[in-house]
């Protein structure tokens, strides 16, 4: 399991040139050196590259899932085998889930990176983490960002948290690029179904509904 958890997280690293290049570039200098990043997000041969650069940068890395149907059981072995403290597996239980993110947080880490705030929300209001010092934060969802403007409308944000999802660049490639693509694989995955000829209505037009049209135009729809 451990070893196609590596293939993955290679392949994955060799398309992410961005990424890769940044981590090549600052590893030496290590400047996460004495800082812990605790991570609550979808465990993939995507995120792993992310996660072992922070390591490759210096920090202590701890991880737990943000969504448990999503956790590639493959590398989080491959995670936990290469130091990172890893909280996920696939299928667990609410229980297991919540029990997962107090773990992060027991790390104590200074910077939070999230994916939908439920990490953030018990930064904020369990008592047990009250004490806990965080420099900032990240919170990548839709649904996450208005958990965290709701907190800081009650006056009680303890710390920066960049709201990477109003990023243009997020709207931009995510949003509109990432979802279209996902969207019609996740409709060949369940139907195989051929697009080209079908009648596709899209209801809403920001940036995921403009990538999910040009997908369907590409594929040879009405649209």
């Amino acid at each position: 399991m451990i070893k196609e958890g590596k293939l993955s997280y290679e392949w994955a690293r060799s398309h992410m040139q961005i990424l890769d290049n940044t981590i090549n570039r600052l590893k030496k200098s290590k400047p996460l050196k004495g800082i812990t990043l605790g991570f609550c997000l979808h465990v993939t041969k995507e995120t792993s590259v992310l996660l072992i650069g922070a390591k490759e940068l210096g920090a202590t890395v701890a991880v737990c899932g943000g969504n448990p149907l999503t956790t590639q059981d493959n590398i989080a072995a491959y995670l936990a085998s290469e130091g990172i403290h890893v909280y996920a597996w696939h299928g667990q239980s609410v229980k297991d889930y919540d029990w997962s993110i107090d773990q992060v947080l027991k790390h104590s880490p200074t910077i939070l990176t999230d994916d939908g705030a439920d990490m953030n929300i018990k930064a904020h209001f369990d008592k047990r983490f009250k004490d806990m010092e965080v420099l900032g934060a990240t919170e990548e969802t839709t649904a996450g960002v208005t958990r965290i403007r709701a907190v800081e409308n009650q006056g009680k944000l303890r710390y920066p948290v960049i709201l990477v999802n109003e990023a243009y660049t997020k709207h931009m490639f995510d949003n509109r690029y990432g979802t279209g693509q996902s969207t019609f694989d996740a409709i060949f995955r369940a139907t195989n179904t051929l697009i080209a000829g079908k009648i596709v209505v899209v209801a809403g037009f920001g940036y995921c509904g403009k990538g999910v049209a040009e997908r369907a135009k590409g594929l040879g729809a009405e649209v």
